[in-house]
């Protein structure tokens, strides 16, 4: 079950008119192939994707990019809010989205139901998640990732035993103090197979696993709607509830910055997450598009995808999406471009009263998100930083610093931002 979350506010305006797992990601890719790819690498096939708000982008996705073979028991569906006999409410939480939903896990054959976050950037095995899991008898297992004390404010912090056991769960303490008693000394982490002591606290990363009756018996005797507020404290009481360290890369993409810095990581030298992973690849929809073109430009820590023209111009620690047009003269910089869902017309010519899609001649654009479906024309300069004043405007926001220019924005020539 790949909980798609909800309003997804703090990415707003990347989920104006998508769902966040829908949300494009390094260039080609959406949030939810990152869950949809581990659970293939594992050959888990029977995938069901939790979803209520504005889910028509994520649905066509799913459709067009997964499907699963008739001599499978597996399918990958989309599981929207409904109303039926037994519930006529929306989603009230990551636990009320499973709960309403849970007639789909009732199949004798299986015996186990992998939760996992549809807004997260890692590569985890889950056969040995499965395997620990199974070894340690536990009825839930928590994967969980080694944390510094400056990031404890946003998740929760699990408490563990010698033999892997959860005894406590903090959920997002503000101060380092209440967590104190969380924190492992150096030979505990060693025991759980981590080596940094920078990284004392282990954070839940929001992915579950749990024996099917016993997340029924909770999901059923529990009045709670979240997972990690509820459920996991409920099972933590009167369950065999174990810890899987995990110390390898892993990102929460719920806001703007995070969202930002993850993309710009992709396009320095050796990144931490690796795409080009040939042992678990990372899935997504073919759109059979040609290589770029790149004429006579100067790129410095660039990420470049498929089916873009970029002339005579200067990417420097930037991301470039599908389809993307940059014209010459132009200059990004510390910018992620999601690029286009269409090329205009063969030619690449347009009615001369409708600015191109792309970026226009002799623009600067600095500290930035361009969304799908730009257009901005010749000599523009948005330049972002955190002297600007935060809020939404005509065709932009910002936050945090950042420009984030919204989906089929136009941004006439001349325009100046910063």
């Amino acid at each position: 079950m790949i909980l798609g979350g909800g309003r997804g506010t703090r990415l707003y305006p990347l989920t104006r008119d998508r769902a966040k797992p829908a949300v494009p990601l390094a260039g080609k890719y959406r949030l939810v192939d990152i869950a949809v790819s581990n659970c293939i690498n594992a050959s888990l096939i029977r995938i069901y994707i939790l979803t209520q708000f504005n889910s028509v982008s994520l649905n066509r996705h799913i459709q067009r990019t997964y499907t699963v073979g008739p001599f499978s028991r597996g399918e990958i569906m989309l599981l929207a809010a409904q109303q039926t006999l037994e519930a006529i409410d929306w989603f009230e939480g990551t636990a009320d989205a499973v709960r309403k939903h849970q007639r789909h896990l009732e199949l004798p054959w299986v015996k186990d139901v992998v939760i996992l976050g549809g807004d997260h950037l890692y590569r985890m095995d889950l056969r040995d998640f499965l395997r620990a899991h199974h070894e340690a008898d536990a009825d839930v297992t928590v994967a969980a990732s080694p944390v510094t004390p400056n990031e404890i404010s946003e998740l929760g912090i699990l408490g563990v035993q010698a033999d892997r056991r959860v005894h406590t769960l903090l959920e997002k303490p503000q101060q380092e103090e209440p967590a104190l008693p969380l924190r492992l000394a150096p030979d505990a982490l060693a025991q759980l197979g981590l080596h940094d002591p920078s990284r004392a606290y282990l954070a839940s990363m929001g992915i579950y696993l749990f024996r099917k009756q016993v997340l029924f018996k909770l999901l059923n005797e529990e009045a709670g709607h979240d997972f990690g507020r509820h459920i996991l404290p409920a099972a933590i009481r009167s369950n065999q509830v174990f810890v899987y360290p995990f110390a390898n890369y892993w990102r929460d993409i719920g806001t703007i910055r995070s969202f930002y810095d993850c993309n710009l990581e992709l396009a320095e030298p050796l990144p931490r997450f690796d795409f080009y992973d040939e042992a678990a690849p990372i899935y997504t929809r073919p759109r059979y598009l040609p290589g770029s073109k790149i004429e006579d430009c100067r790129v410095v820590h660039g990420l470049l995808s498929d089916g873009c023209v970029v002339e005579h111009a200067t990417v420097e620690r930037s991301l470039v999406g599908v389809r993307s047009f940059i014209r010459s003269g132009s200059t990004l910089r510390g910018t992620v471009m999601m690029g286009a869902d269409y090329f205009e017309t063969a030619d690449g010519s347009v009615p001369a009263a409708q600015l191109p899609l792309g970026v226009g001649r002799n623009c600067t654009i600095e500290n930035a998100i361009l969304d799908k479906n730009v257009r901005i024309g010749d000599g523009v300069v948005l330049r972002g930083s955190h002297q600007l004043e935060p809020g939404d405007y005509e065709n932009y926001t910002v936050r945090d610093g950042l420009i984030i220019v919204c989906k089929n924005a136009v941004i006439p020539a001349g325009t100046v931002v910063e």
